[in-house]
C-alpha cells in the first residue's frame, strides 16, 4: 500500500511538472498594416523548438514554458523577443526595418554592412529590377544609378552602351568589368542573363573600390547577384507579362507634291531638268517618266496644262516595315531550403517579336542553384546559368556601310510618288527608273540573318571555416571560387539572287564563334573584433585564361532554298577564314579593413596584375588604392541633432589599370603581298601594307599598363527619420600611360606603333536622393532621384602634339568632342556681293569666319582657321526621376530620365533631290530665304561644300520611360487560394519625349523611330 501511494505521489508530481514545463501556445504575427506575414520563424529562445507562420499568418507552438521567450523572425522586419508570460494566445507585429544604410551589399570578393562601406557604390536592388519589364538588366539600371551613363537599343536581342563616370581612354576599351555571383566575365557581358533571376546588381563606381579587381576595373565594375535558396518553407513563383509595341517615327517624310517641287528645285539649280529652267509636262516626262507606273501617277498632277500637285497619289511606303509586337516572357522558379541546405531553380522563356517584319528573338534561360552546410565549418555550393537565344535580325544593306540598317528605312528611301508593284502585281525593282534606287519591299522573303547562341556559365565555390574547427583560430576563413564560362555563337545568312544583297546570286554566308575562359579564386579570410577594435584581412590569388576561335565562309551556291548548309554546291567559294585568340591573367591581391568604435572606417588594398596581352618584362604591375570612412552619427556631438540618423563621410583614392588591347598588338606580325617579276606574280611578304584598311602597326617590347588614379570624395545620409536620405560623390581622376598609336616614317616599313603615351583627365559629381514625400496609414509618395555630371579632357597627346584632327582629339578638350566649322545660317539674295567674297551664292551655306593667319578673321574659309569646337558627345548631365504612389493595395509609378548638353550628330542632308527627303525648311529665291536650310541642288549629287556643318544638334531630352499601376491582393482577400501572393499590373512603355530641342529624331536612340507599347503582367506565388 505504500509502495502504490508512493507512485502515485511521484507520478502527480511529475504531471505538475510537465505541465509547469510546457504548454500550446498559438499566435498570429502582423505587419504594421495588420496583414499577416507568411513564413515568419517563430523560436523559443535557446531551444531548437520553432515552427513557421501559416497563409494566415497563424502559428501553434507545442511544449513552451510559462517563462519563455519567442524570436520572431522574417526578412525585411525587425526581429522581436516576446515573452509568453503565462499566455496561451499572443499576437505579435513586427516593423519594418527602414536602416537602409545597414543592408548587405557586395563589394570585391565579399559582402559588407552598407554603412560599414567607404568606397563610392550605387545599388539597384530586386524591387526596382521588377519596376518595369524588361528584357536585360541593362535597361533595368537605366536612369536609377548616378554616375552610370546608359544608352538604349531597341532591336530584339541587342544591347545598349555602358559608361561608368565617362570616358578615360582613347583607343582601349572604356566599358566596366561584370561579375556573377563572385566571378569576373572575360570578354562577355550579362546580356544573357534573365532578369527575374537577378537578386541584385551593386555598381563600384570609384577607384578605391574597382582597384581590387586591379587592370580590369578601370572603367567600374558592375556585380550582379543571381538569386539563390533561402532558409523556410518551399516557394514557388510565377511571372509573366504580354507586351504590344509598335514603332513610332518621329520624321515625316515629303509627300508626293512636296518632293516633286523639291526636286524641281533641285534639278533645275544643278541644270538637270533636261538643261531648263521652266517647268512643263514634256520636261517632267524627260525627267521622272523612266518608271511607267511611276508616271502614271505623276502625270495626274497635269490637268490641261496646268500642275496641281495634290492630285498625284503618295504611297505610304513604310507601312510595309511596321507590325504591331507581341512579347510574353514567363518565369518559373522556386525556391527553400533548411539551415543545412537552400536551393533555387529557374526557368524562363522569351518570345519577342520585332516591330519591323524579320526581326525577333526567342531567349530559354535556366537557372539553377544550391548551397550546402553539412558541417558547421564547411559550406559548398553552385550556381549554373544556362541561356539558349535565337535572333532573327531582320534586313540590312551589307554591300556597304552607307546603306538602310533595316527595312523600315530602307522603305523610307523610297520615292513618294511610286509604287512597288505595277497594276498585274508585278515586282517593279527600281521604281522612278533610278538604278540607285532599289525595291526592298520583298527582302524579308528573300533573305535571312539568323544569329544563335548558347552560353552556359557556372559559380563553384567551397567554403572552409578553420575558425570553427581550431578555436583559437576564431574568424579565419579559406573559400576556392571556380568558375568556367562557356560561349557558342552562330551567324547563318542568306541572300537570294532575286534580293538586293544578292544581286544576282545566291549567296550563302556561315560564321561561327566559340569562346571558353575560367577563373579559380584562392581566398584567405581573416575577420577579429576586440572591443571597440574590428580588423579584417582578404588575401587573393587568383588565375583566368580566355579563349576564342572562329571561323567565316562566304560563297555563290546554286540555290537560296540551301541557305548556309551547301556552300560548296556551286564550287564558288568567295572567301574563307579561321582565327585563333588567347590570353591569360595572373593575379594577387592583400586587402586590410579596420573599424574603430564603429565610427572610424579605413580599407586599404593592393593588387598585382599580370596580363599576356603585354609585352615581355611589363606584364606585370601593382594596383594600390585606400579609402577612409567617419560615421559622424557616432559622435557624442552628433546625439543632440535628433534629426540625423546616419552621416558618413568618405574618402578614397586608388589605381587601377587598363590592359584592354587586342591580344598580339605587341608582337607584331606581316601581311601577304604580291610582286611582280618580269612577267610573273609572285607572293611575299611585308611588315605593313600602308593601303590596308588597317595597316600592321610596329612591335612595341616595352608596351605597358595604363593606368588610372582616381580621388573620390563623399557623404551618405538620413534625415527626418528616414524620410530623406541619400549620398553624394564628387571625384577627379587621371589616366596615364595611355595605349595609343604612335606615327611613325615609313621608311621603317610601318605607319605606327602601340606606345604608352598620352593622357586624360576626368571629373565629375554623382547624386542619389531617396524620399518619403507622404506617409499617411493608407497612402505613400516616395520619389528617387538620380543627377550625374562629369567633365572629360585630353592633356597630352603623342609624339608631343596638341590635336589629332583625325581622330577628334584635342588637348584641353573632352574626349569625344567635335570639330568642324560653324553653321551661320543661308546666304540671302541681300547679301550676293559678301557671299562672292567667300566663293559663295545665295542660297549655299553662311560658315562663320573665325579666325585667319593674323589671328582674326580674314575673309576667307580656311580649314586651318576657321574650324573650332561645335559639341561632344557625352552629355553634360543625365539623371533619372521615379515617383510612386501607393494607397491601400494599389500602386502608381512613373519613371522619367533625361540627358542634357550632348551633341547628336544629325541634321546634314544632301539636297540632290534625286532620293527621298524628309520635311525641311528649305532656302527658296524671294519665297523663303530665312530657312534653315540651303537651297536644293547646291554642288549638284554632292550638296553643299559645307552640309556637314549643319550636322550638330543639341541632343537633351527628358523622356516619360514609363507608367505602371498595380494591385497587390492581401494574405486576407487571397485567403484558402493556396497562394502567398498575388500581383496584377499594367504598364506604358515609352510614353514618349516631354522635352526635346531637336524635333526629327529620337535623341534617346539617336534615330528617329522609337517603340511604344502596353505591357500587362501578373506575379504569383504558391
Amino acid at each position: 500500500m505504500k509502495n502504490r501511494l508512493l507512485f502515485l505521489m511521484l507520478f502527480s508530481m511529475m504531471a505538475m511538472f510537465a505541465f509547469a514545463q510546457g504548454r500550446s501556445i498559438k499566435g498570429t504575427v502582423l505587419d504594421p498594416n495588420n496583414e499577416a506575414i507568411i513564413g515568419a520563424n517563430v523560436l523559443v529562445e535557446g531551444t531548437t523548438n520553432g515552427t513557421i507562420t501559416d497563409l494566415g499568418g497563424n502559428f501553434t507552438l507545442n511544449g513552451v514554458p510559462t517563462n519563455a521567450k519567442l524570436k520572431v523572425t522574417y526578412i525585411g522586419y525587425i526581429s522581436q523577443t516576446v515573452p509568453v508570460s503565462g499566455k496561451t494566445t499572443l499576437q505579435i507585429i513586427l516593423k519594418e526595418d527602414a536602416q537602409s544604410l545597414d543592408e548587405v551589399v557586395v563589394v570585391g570578393y565579399g559582402v559588407q554592412k552598407k554603412s560599414d562601406v567607404t568606397g563610392a557604390l550605387a545599388r539597384v536592388g530586386e524591387k526596382e529590377m521588377k519596376a518595369m519589364p524588361v528584357q536585360n538588366a541593362l535597361q533595368a539600371m537605366q536612369g536609377k544609378t548616378a554616375g552610370v551613363d546608359i544608352t538604349s537599343n531597341e532591336r530584339p536581342g541587342e544591347m545598349g552602351s555602358i559608361r561608368i563616370r565617362g570616358e578615360r581612354s582613347l583607343k582601349a576599351t572604356n566599358g566596366p568589368l561584370y561579375v556573377v555571383d563572385g566571378i569576373p566575365l572575360q570578354g562577355t557581358g550579362i546580356e544573357n542573363i534573365n532578369p527575374s533571376d537577378i537578386e541584385s546588381i551593386d555598381v563600384l563606381k570609384d577607384a578605391s573600390a574597382t582597384a581590387i579587381y586591379g587592370s580590369r576595373g578601370a572603367n567600374g565594375v558592375i556585380i550582379v547577384s543571381t538569386k539563390r535558396g533561402k532558409s523556410g518553407k518551399l516557394t514557388l513563383n510565377y511571372s509573366g507579362t504580354v507586351s504590344i509595341e509598335n514603332m513610332h517615327d518621329r520624321v515625316e517624310m515629303m509627300n508626293a507634291a512636296e518632293w516633286i517641287d523639291f526636286s524641281r528645285a533641285a534639278k533645275i539649280r544643278s541644270n538637270t531638268y533636261n538643261k531648263s529652267t521652266v517647268i512643263s509636262y514634256d520636261n517632267d516626262k524627260k525627267v521622272f517618266g523612266n518608271d511607267p507606273v511611276a508616271w502614271a501617277n505623276f502625270e495626274k498632277g497635269w490637268v490641261n496644262g496646268e500642275w496641281d500637285g495634290s492630285r498625284v497619289n503618295t504611297y505610304d511606303w513604310t507601312k510595309e516595315g511596321l507590325q504591331t509586337a507581341l512579347t510574353h516572357e514567363h518565369t518559373l522558379s522556386a525556391s527553400g531550403g533548411t539551415e543545412k541546405m537552400q536551393a533555387y531553380a529557374s526557368f524562363g522563356f522569351l518570345n519577342q517579336e520585332g516591330t519591323q517584319p524579320g526581326q525577333g528573338y526567342q531567349r530559354y534561360t535556366a537557372k539553377t542553384s544550391v548551397d550546402l552546410t553539412p558541417v558547421d565549418w564547411f559550406k559548398l555550393g553552385a550556381s549554373i546559368n544556362v541561356t539558349y537565344g535565337d535572333q532573327d535580325y531582320g534586313y540590312n544593306f551589307r554591300k556597304s556601310v552607307t546603306g538602310a540598317s533595316n527595312l523600315y528605312f530602307a522603305l523610307q528611301g523610297m520615292l513618294p510618288w511610286t509604287q512597288p508593284y505595277d497594276d498585274n502585281g508585278a515586282y517593279i525593282r527600281n521604281p522612278g527608273g533610278d538604278v540607285n534606287i532599289i525595291n526592298p519591299i520583298r527582302e524579308t522573303s528573300l533573305c535571312l540573318n539568323q544569329r544563335e547562341n548558347l552560353r552556359a556559365f557556372g559559380s563553384f565555390y567551397a567554403e572552409l571555416n578553420i575558425g570553427e574547427m581550431i578555436p583559437v583560430l576564431d574568424g579565419l576563413k579559406y573559400r576556392m571560387n571556380f568558375g568556367p564560362d562557356f560561349r557558342y555563337g552562330r551567324t547563318g545568312i542568306a541572300d537570294s539572287n532575286q534580293s538586293i544583297n544578292g544581286d544576282g546570286n545566291n549567296v550563302g554566308q556561315y560564321s561561327t564563334e566559340i569562346k571558353r575562359s575560367w577563373t579559380i579564386d584562392n581566398l584567405i579570410y581573416y575577420n577579429k573584433t576586440v572591443k571597440k577594435h574590428s580588423l579584417g584581412f582578404t588575401l587573393l590569388q587568383s588565375a583566368s585564361a580566355y579563349h576564342m576561335e572562329n571561323s567565316s565562309i562566304k560563297a555563290f551556291v546554286n540555290s537560296d532554298e540551301e541557305l548556309w548548309y551547301n556552300l560548296n554546291s556551286a564550287g564558288n567559294i568567295q572567301n574563307a577564314g579561321t582565327g585563333l585568340v588567347e590570353t591569360q591573367m595572373e593575379s594577387y591581391m592583400i586587402r586590410a579593413n579596420y573599424g574603430f568604435a564603429d565610427k572610424y572606417l579605413m580599407t586599404v588594398s593592393g593588387r598585382w596584375d599580370g596580363a599576356s596581352m603585354l609585352a615581355d618584362g611589363h606584364k606585370w604591375d601593382f594596383f594600390p588604392s585606400l579609402a577612409l570612412g567617419w560615421r559622424m552619427d557616432r559622435e557624442a556631438f552628433m546625439q543632440k541633432l535628433t534629426w540625423v540618423e546616419q552621416l558618413k563621410l568618405r574618402f578614397g583614392v586608388g589605381t587601377t589599370g587598363n590592359s584592354a588591347i587586342d591580344a598580339y598588338a605587341t608582337k607584331g606580325s606581316v601581311n601577304s603581298n604580291f610582286y611582280h617579276f618580269g612577267d610573273a606574280i609572285l607572293s611575299g611578304m611585308v611588315p605593313c601594307d600602308p593601303s590596308a584598311k588597317d595597316p600592321i602597326v610596329m612591335a612595341n617590347r616595352k608596351l605597358g599598363w595604363e593606368k588610372t588614379t582616381q580621388y573620390n570624395l563623399g557623404v551618405d545620409f538620413s534625415v527626418l527619420n528616414g524620410r530623406i536620405g541619400g549620398s553624394v560623390d564628387i571625384y577627379k581622376s587621371k589616366t596615364s600611360d595611355l595605349l595609343m598609336t604612335k606615327s611613325l616614317p615609313s621608311l621603317t616599313g610601318y605607319l605606327a606603333i602601340w606606345d604608352n603615351i598620352g593622357k586624360t583627365e576626368n571629373k565629375g559629381i554623382d547624386i542619389s536622393i531617396n524620399t518619403v514625400n507622404i506617409q499617411t496609414n493608407n497612402f505613400s509618395w516616395s520619389s528617387a532621384l538620380t543627377f550625374s555630371a562629369d567633365r572629360s579632357k585630353v592633356t597630352e597627346l603623342s609624339n608631343g602634339k596638341t590635336e589629332d584632327i583625325q581622330n577628334n582629339w584635342f588637348v584641353g578638350q573632352p574626349i569625344g568632342t567635335y570639330y568642324d566649322y560653324q553653321y551661320d545660317g543661308i546666304w540671302k539674295s541681300s547679301e550676293k556681293d559678301e557671299a562672292a567674297k567667300y566663293g559663295r551664292t545665295p542660297g549655299m551655306i553662311k560658315i562663320k569666319d573665325i579666325n585667319g593667319p593674323e589671328g582674326v578673321p580674314d575673309g576667307k574659309i580656311d580649314a586651318n582657321y576657321d574650324r573650332t569646337f561645335v559639341g561632344s558627345a557625352r552629355p553634360d548631365w543625365s539623371g533619372g526621376f521615379l515617383n510612386t504612389f501607393s494607397y491601400r493595395n494599389w500602386e502608381l509609378s512613373c519613371f522619367l530620365y533625361g540627358r542634357f548638353g550632348f551633341t547628336v550628330r544629325s541634321g546634314a542632308e544632301t539636297l540632290s533631290g534625286r532620293f527621298a527627303m524628309r520635311k525641311l525648311d528649305y532656302w527658296v529665291e524671294g519665297t523663303n530665304e530665312d530657312a534653315q536650310y540651303y537651297a536644293p541642288g547646291v554642288n549638284g549629287e554632292s550638296g553643299d561644300t559645307y552640309k556637314n556643318a549643319m550636322n550638330y544638334q543639341d541632343g537633351s531630352f527628358i523622356k516619360l520611360r514609363n507608367v505602371s499601376l498595380g494591385y497587390n491582393f492581401t494574405k486576407r482577400q487571397l485567403g484558402k487560394t493556396g497562394l502567398s501572393n498575388l500581383k496584377l499590373y499594367a504598364q506604358c512603355m515609352n510614353p514618349g519625349l516631354l522635352y526635346s530641342k531637336v524635333d526629327y529624331i529620337d535623341p534617346d536612340l539617336g534615330g528617329s523611330t522609337y517603340n511604344r507599347g502596353f505591357v500587362f503582367g501578373i506575379n504569383i506565388g504558391f
